[in-house]
């Protein structure tokens, strides 16, 4: 049995100013329980992790901070990156691979809280929610009989990317009346589509279709730029957007100049292709556009279930066993990581 300590660091940017951890709950019990983990965070938030930051440690619990085949080009010692999330698109994942360092995910912790969100970012562009709550703050009580709105009911959502949040939104939207769901996803067939509740269609199909354009797609070098002017034109007249997936999907410059001239009727906008936004971004000057910091979906329920998978999956390597949502399992047959492995794990 190996007796060594088994180290996990926690990127600076889950504390506040005074050293707080921000929030109320992201797993750290699991790691307390264990008696050969010892935890401490980064003193200083940096926007790319660092090699002088990992050493002598086991494993990183990363929330937003990048990580470049820099951050581990002295990773003797390091095991795990563990993504607070299921994106990894900040991950270089096959330099991680190079230095025999496993990267894990939270699949499915995120599924509920975001597709809980975009539904009531659907709700709210289809009742012009921002619009009505103006007209009552400004006094034009009187031009509410502008803002009709629709309803779910009879209205067709398209999801680009059918993965446990999509198939999880249809799943919630069962009660609201909508016509059976479309989905564009090149990894699946009409058989596993059907079986979600959806037909699979063509993109260009869902996007003239489609009541609700929602995106839940990673970003990956096909799907960057995926949405652009000639996508944009395709939809309805009436028809939202809806992003809760990455910035990058979206071609911004065109985006911008259809809602500005009113081509589609509005946007939910989570991401953007430049984050953090740290001066007002020009979306604020659309009034037919809902945007957030990358955190519509965070919920108090939400982090507690992604930082129990991420840290378990840290206690799964120190133990010596496989964690769940591996991004590299190839890593594991490599033998400079099983070298470390045995090293660092405990096994009885």
């Amino acid at each position: 049995m190996n007796t060594k300590n088994f180290n996990v660091a926690l990127t600076a940017d889950f504390c506040d100013a005074a050293g707080q951890l921000k929030f109320r709950d992201i797993g750290l019990s699991l790691l307390s329980a264990q008696p050969q983990i010892k935890q401490h965070f980064f003193e200083t938030h940096r926007p790319e992790i660092g090699a002088d930051q990992i050493g002598g440690v086991q494993a990183v619990l990363v929330l937003t901070p990048s990580v470049t085949a820099a951050s581990v080009s002295k990773a003797e010692h390091l095991l795990v990156m563990a993504r607070f999330g299921v994106g990894y698109d900040s991950v270089d994942v096959k330099a991680c691979t190079a230095a025999d360092v496993l990267v894990t995910i939270t699949k499915g912790a995120v599924d509920h809280s975001v597709a809980e969100a975009a539904i009531g970012w659907m709700l709210a562009l289809g009742h012009h929610l921002r619009a009505k709550d103006n007209l009552v703050r400004t006094g034009q009580w009187n031009e509410r009989s502008k803002f009709m709105g629709q309803e779910l009911r009879d209205h067709t959502l398209g999801v680009i990317g059918l993965g446990g949040i999509a198939r999880k939104t249809i799943s919630l939207l069962g009660a609201f009346g909508m016509k059976q769901p479309l989905a564009y996803d090149p990894g699946l067939n009409e058989t596993a589509a059907a079986q979600a509740g959806a037909r699979l269609v063509s993109l260009d199909t869902l996007l003239a279709e489609s009541d609700f354009v929602s995106l839940h797609c990673p970003l990956t070098p096909q799907t960057r730029g995926l949405i652009g002017a000639r996508e944009l034109a395709l939809m309805k007249p009436m028809a939202f957007l809806l992003n809760t997936a990455r910035g990058g999907i979206v071609d911004e410059d065109a985006l911008f100049a259809a809602l500005q001239e009113r081509r589609i009727a509005g946007a939910a906008l989570d991401c953007f292709a430049e984050e953090p936004v740290l001066t007002p971004h020009r979306f604020g000057q659309l009034d037919n556009v809902l945007l957030a910091p990358h955190s519509i979906a965070w919920t108090d329920e939400e982090f507690r279930e992604i930082g129990r998978s991420a840290c378990q999956a840290i206690v799964d390597v120190s133990l010596g066993k496989p964690p769940w949502a591996m991004v590299n399992p190839e890593v594991l047959d490599r033998p400079g990581f099983k070298a470390k492995w045995n090293r660092y794990a405990t096994r009885a």
